[in-house]
């Protein structure tokens, strides 16, 4: 039991005070069983706040704080760093939130949100007399990472975890590397070609001896946990013996008389039985479809030194401390008859048209006719207010202008009508819509309940649509090619993924990480992160961006071989578990496995998974688990706390209409005057101010705060050593 507490209440700036009454609260705190000190302060999370809560911890020899502020997510380690500074065990405190709690939702009632707080800080002060002294777990990592998907996002990632000297083994399911980008022509803004920026990956790749690259390889199983995963993985193979004589395979793929649509060139072209994706592909080895060979008997005798369709799967095992997905996107399929898709002749999507381009890099061909005018459709199974896709994805408008922009210069004479719902070339690619118009693109604006309708008309392909900028006028358009412009969606394969490595994914089926702003690239599996478009559409910075994120954020946990985490967990005590399993039933994370210890079956839990959640404790049926800081010593003793009857002062009327002036701004208070007075010349800072008026520092902050969210002063930039803001009479 701690019976040395120091409880520390905050103003908030008004934000808790002005309903909270504070300083009635840290009066009665101060006669609690076990409290030494019970303070209110201006900002319990300013510096000059820490400095005095350690000397508090240091001079009055506290065992342990209470500190009432705001939510725990924001201060909490500000707090437990504050304890440690001052040496005291950082999980020896408890941060009561009552800013959330109580000031924000019960502001029409102050007396109510003051007696909350009460119940509030009681529970917090019986649970920190109880808490234990704890240490961070710490366990060993294998400097090795797992990337899923060699995309540009993935094979980006793998180098820059090589160069910090991690070993990185990355797996793609195709037999070549790239991803979607290997299908692209030109990207924006560069102008690179796809395949160029992939060759330049792929070279840096080969140069790094950390990275090991398995094609033709998916994701089976995993286990073990944060710093110690084993990840099996199955390899397809090629079908084409690593010994084989390299003419007798050139001769195989000359007299290979099998053909099978080309899925690489969206069925556009056929391809053989013996392929690579591009003649520019890597790595640089040929596949045989063996499904498309299996009745060539006499093909398959001739060339049985080289080609065997009957190779078995490999399966491999791979330890990594980490795991990094970079699976990236699909694009939008439209159904049949979807604006005359698969229906209409010269009805096909952008990604269509791009490989179409690449085909023909002299005159655009279309079904042996020559191209002269495309109309494109926007929003194609995106932004739908019914069905699925109900999001943007963003990239399709500067996809599709840039595209625009290369046909006008690969093929000059062909003309471009753009039928679109809203434009959004945003940031820097705002030019290409600039350049677009200027080439003399035509921009047809339609509404989502009424859009083009695509049509035969004799042999000739016509877009219909009614012109919102032109008061609905109904147009008529000719075309030899309409492209629907398709958004991302997410992998087919993605939900499968997701269950194997138990990553949760959204309505939209994209991989959800935990927090878009404070952990945008964690996924709730420690060490498993998610990088690139596999989150949601992004362009290809955005995605290179977003994997070079988790990378870096992969490397600081790894790069020393140990991992401290955490103490938070689950314990199990090991004489009253009987081993009944409904922990382990319950458990999301795999944390409790079945061992055995002195001659029984009992549950084990394993540290780097368990995230402390809480959820094995409840469903034991002999209470034999416990969580860290969450005991039933711990939560009993909050709930009397917060029973305990609560006797409040009821504030006289004199001082309730003081407190309501403040609140109201009747009129400002004299000191409100002399802070106004003081910056009327020109702006100040808060020590600056403290000085002039010979005030408390804490105190002009606190008033500054108030008076700045009244909107009576406002900031005037940083002072000249960029250390303190000044602040001016708001006008």
């Amino acid at each position: 039991m701690k019976e040395r507490i120091g409880v520390y209440i905050c103003h908030c700036g008004g934000n808790i005070s002005d309903y909270v009454d504070v300083e009635q609260l840290s009066e009665m705190m101060k006669d609690e069983d076990g409290v030494v000190i019970a303070k209110n302060v201006m900002f319990a999370c300013a510096d000059s706040n820490q400095k005095e809560m350690i000397n508090d911890i240091r001079d009055k020899n506290l065992d342990s704080i209470v500190v009432a502020s705001c939510s725990p997510k924001l201060h909490l380690h500000t707090f437990r760093g504050v304890a440690q500074r001052a040496g005291l065990n950082p999980f020896n405190y408890v941060q009561v939130n009552i800013r959330e709690q109580c000031s924000w939702p019960h502001s029409d009632h102050p007396l109510d949100a003051t007696k909350k707080a009460v119940g509030l800080i009681r529970a917090g002060i019986k649970r920190v007399a109880r808490s234990k002294a704890l240490e961070n777990i710490v366990i060993d990592a294998k400097k090795a990472v797992v990337i899923v998907g060699a995309g540009v996002s993935g094979m980006r990632a793998a180098i820059d975890l090589a160069k910090m000297g991690n070993d990185v083994f990355l797996v793609e399911k195709d037999f070549f590397v790239g991803g979607r980008v290997a299908q692209s022509g030109e990207l924006f803004m560069t102008n690179q070609k796809g395949k160029q920026l992939v060759e330049q990956l792929y070279n840096e790749i080969k140069s790094l001896n950390k990275i090991t690259l398995f094609t033709g390889a998916t994701l089976e199983k995993i286990s073990g946990s944060l710093g110690n995963f084993n990840v099996s993985i199955k390899i397809k193979p090629r079908f084409i013996n690593e010994k084989a004589d390299e003419k007798l395979l050139n001769q195989a793929i000359s007299e290979c008389s099998v053909e099978v649509p080309d899925v690489f060139n969206y069925g556009l072209t056929r391809r053989k039985a013996i392929y690579k994706n591009y003649p520019e592909a890597l790595p640089d080895k040929y596949v045989v479809d063996a499904e498309a060979l299996k009745n060539e008997k006499e093909f398959l005798k001739k060339f049985s030194s080289c080609i065997d369709i009957y190779q078995p799967d490999e399966t491999l095992t791979l330890n990594a401390g980490s795991v990094l997905v970079t699976t990236g996107v699909d694009t939008y399929q439209p159904e049949e008859n979807e604006f005359g898709y698969k229906k209409l002749n010269g009805v096909i999507t952008l990604p269509e048209l791009k490989r179409l381009m690449e085909l023909n890099p002299e005159t655009l061909i279309y079904n042996n006719k020559k191209v002269r005018s495309v109309a494109f459709i926007y929003c194609v199974g995106n932004r739908q207010s019914k069905g699925k896709n109900k999001y943007c994805s963003r990239f399709c408008c500067t996809s599709t202008i840039h595209t625009s922009l290369q046909l006008k210069e690969k093929y000059k004479d062909v003309r471009a009508f753009h039928f679109y719902r809203d434009i959004r070339t945003y940031g820097k690619q705002e030019i290409l819509f600039e350049k677009s118009s200027k080439q003399g693109d035509v921009y047809l604006r339609f509404d989502e309940k009424e859009p083009p309708v695509v049509e035969m008309n004799g042999n000739k392909l016509v877009v219909k649509v009614k012109d919102y900028i032109t008061t609905k006028k109904e147009l008529e358009l000719e075309t030899d090619l309409v492209v629907l412009v398709t958004g991302m969606v997410s992998r087919s394969d993605s939900s499968s993924l997701a269950e194997i490595l138990k990553i949760p994914i959204g309505n939209d089926k994209f991989f959800n990480e935990i927090h878009p702003k404070l952990k945008p690239v964690e996924t709730v599996i420690k060490g498993v992160f998610i990088g690139g478009s596999c989150q949601g559409p992004k362009n290809v910075s955005e995605s290179v961006q977003s994997s070079l994120a988790a990378s870096a954020k992969i490397n600081a946990l790894i790069k020393s071989g140990r991992i401290s985490l955490d103490p938070i967990v689950a314990t199990v005590d090991k004489d009253i578990c009987v081993w009944c399993g409904k922990c382990a039933e319950v458990c999301e994370y795999d944390a409790l496995k079945e061992i055995k210890a002195e001659g029984k079956n009992i549950a084990s839990v394993n540290m780097a998974s368990c995230t402390g959640c809480g959820i094995c404790a409840p469903v034991c049926p002999v209470d034999a688990i416990q969580i860290a800081q969450y005991t039933n010593d711990e939560i009993e003793s909050m709930i009397d706390g917060f029973m305990q009857k609560i006797e409040l002062k009821e504030k006289s009327g004199e001082e309730e209409v003081q407190a309501e002036g403040a609140v109201t701004m009747k009129e400002y208070p004299q000191i409100w005057k002399q802070i106004l007075q003081s910056i009327n010349e020109k702006p100040k800072t808060i020590p600056e101010i403290s000085k002039e008026l010979e005030i408390n520092n804490d105190l002009v902050t606190y008033h500054l705060m108030t008076m700045n969210k009244y909107s009576i002063v406002e900031s005037a930039g940083l002072d000249k050593k960029e250390t303190y803001h000044l602040y001016k009479q708001k006008n």
